[in-house]
């Protein structure tokens, strides 16, 4: 065999020696990859926007390898919200969990991390988020009455049970309406940001017909509790 035949034969054996001197993340080492995840509860009828927060247990978890497009493995959290991927080479890795918005849309919230050879990385904590009022905001208000009978002044106090409705600027219907509480609070939520007329009825202390009274308040941002600059006073005929 000529020397040239016996150099190619040796370029060859270098090369696919190669690859598996140079591997890229992935299955294959000795290293591991943990963390835990949490849920944000967002619970619907709290009017506080105060999430509970608590162990995101039996929750599917995702690694991706480096750069590639699709994930390369999935587990469970178990019973306190731990994960571990393990038997990783030395490289780039991202892991991520889903979150739930209100519409049930789900998005990826994810954690990059570098992994060298034979090393446990522990993870920042991931947070997932769900329940109905998640990324909405709450408008609060208060209605306090004057109570008349026959034209007759009977008292005054908070207006329980007075009903309230909601519109958005520039319609003429209104798409939700709730009651006044005890202590004369009440409270709509769910809102994207917007304009929106907040209204109630007043009833006419003689004719006793009832009018409406209206205010007008700007939602900005989600997330955020908006309340009403003034509260309403209202006469009410019993």
């Amino acid at each position: 065999m000529n020397k040239k035949i016996k150099l190619l034969f040796a370029l060859v054996a270098l090369a696919l020696l190669l690859p598996s001197c140079n591997k890229g993340p992935g299955e294959g080492g000795t290293g591991t990859v943990q963390g835990f995840v949490k849920l944000v509860h967002h619970p619907d009828d709290d009017f506080t926007l105060t999430p509970d927060t608590m162990v995101a247990a039996k929750t599917d978890v995702f690694i991706i390898y480096g750069d590639e497009a699709y994930f390369g493995n999935d587990v469970e959290t178990g019973a306190d919200g731990m994960y571990r991927f393990e038997y990783l080479l030395p490289g780039n890795y991202t892991v991520f969990a889903y979150s739930t918005l209100p519409t049930g849309e789900k998005v990826a919230v994810s954690e990059k991390v570098d992994l060298t050879k034979g090393a446990v990385v522990n993870v920042p904590t991931i947070y997932i988020h769900d329940g109905k009022a998640y990324g909405t905001s709450i408008v609060k208000g208060r209605v306090h009455a004057a109570y008349y009978h026959n034209g007759s002044y009977r008292g005054e106090g908070w207006a329980c049970e007075h009903r309230v409705y909601i519109r958005r600027a520039g319609e003429d219907f209104p798409f939700d309406d709730t009651r006044v509480g005890p202590d004369g609070y009440f409270a709509f939520q769910k809102l994207q940001p917007g304009e929106y007329e907040v209204f109630t009825a007043s009833d006419d202390i003689f004719t006793e017909i009832p009018d409406f009274v209206f205010q007008t308040i700007v939602v900005e941002e989600s997330g955020q509790i908006y309340e009403l600059e003034e509260q309403f006073e209202v006469i009410i005929n019993v």
